[in-house]
């Protein structure tokens, strides 16, 4: 395997495969599982997460903000109050929600950065966890502690967990668009990058390539 070399900014002291699994047990979820999570722009976390296997669906949106301003010319402004987020649709006897918290802290995006993911700056681009029941919430929270108290990142985690109200889907043309645009120079360098890393570190949790 290549030497462990991670993205620009992401303090990773360990492999990713080498972080932990939450310790915290989760109660059996329903059939069907959903989660919703914020880690920078949505075309690079939409990337990510549509690449597991037992990922049903993941829909690019906004979250956490006013209603009436759930559109990207707002929320690009930073004043809107919404995060970029994906909802997740998953198949929790493929993968569970401890799982795609890994994936999400350890490839996805950098954790320890507030406000914004390189240079993408503002809070629609923070690190952000919205639990959509009890027991999320309690692993989240127990898992951030586990990873901070272990010292995992080379800096405090900066992710917040926040109340979850409404997930207002983004426009269509923002739908799967890193699959759909590999030569824009995003997508290219941002993007793909962190594709490849998940690849690279969790081969066992990809779905078969088209």
């Amino acid at each position: 395997m290549a030497a462990f070399c991670p993205l620009p900014g992401q303090g990773l002291q360990v492999p990713p495969e080498r972080v932990p699994l939450p310790s915290q047990a989760m109660a059996p979820e329903d059939d069907i599982g959903l989660a919703v999570l914020a880690g920078g722009c949505f075309w690079c976390t939409e990337a990510v997460f549509a690449r597991l296997a037992g990922v049903l669906n993941v829909m690019p949106g906004y979250v956490g903000g006013d209603p009436a301003l759930a559109y990207y010319e707002a929320v690009c402004t930073g004043r809107s109050g919404h995060a970029e987020a994906m909802r997740i649709r998953y198949h929790p006897d493929r993968i569970g929600f401890g799982e795609l918290l890994r994936v999400f802290f350890t490839v996805a995006h950098d954790p320890t950065q507030r406000n914004r993911q390189g240079h993408d700056i503002g809070p629609q681009y923070r690190s952000a966890i919205f639990p959509l029941d009890a027991r999320q919430r309690a692993l989240a929270e127990a898992y951030i502690a586990e990873l901070d108290a272990a010292g995992v990142f080379a800096a405090p985690i900066a992710t917040t967990i926040e109340p979850f109200s409404a997930f207002h889907p983004a426009e269509a043309y923002h739908h799967g668009y890193a699959g759909r645009n590999p030569a824009q120079p995003y997508v290219a360098g941002v993007a793909l990058p962190k594709v490849e890393k998940l690849e690279h570190h969790f081969p066992a949790l990809l779905r078969p390539s088209p």
